[in-house]
């Protein structure tokens, strides 16, 4: 299997579809390498980066079912480095 390390950035607006972007992410949670999140308390809106390491598809996957989200825009940046490891989920 080959997988490529990407960051996610998301931005949640104030009336965003949360509790089912925290479940799309523990559900993908094998690949998930950390994540950070900050609360713009100014702008009542919350930015998350995803850090992940997966196939490909997995991480396209992941991104089209965020962006399906209520209230929820994100963006995924691919890494050049393509890796061959063993599955682990």
């Amino acid at each position: 299997m080959t997988t490529r390390v990407a960051v996610i950035s998301i931005i949640v607006e104030q009336n965003g579809d949360t509790e089912e972007l925290n479940h799309l992410l523990s559900t993908y949670g094998n690949y998930i390498i950390g994540r950070m999140g900050i609360p713009y308390r100014k702008k009542n809106i919350s930015i998350i980066s995803v850090a992940i390491d997966a196939p490909q598809d997995v991480t396209s996957t992941l991104t089209g079912n965020i962006g399906q989200l209520q209230g929820i825009s994100s963006k995924t940046v691919y890494s050049q480095i393509i890796s061959d490891i063993e599955e682990t989920c």
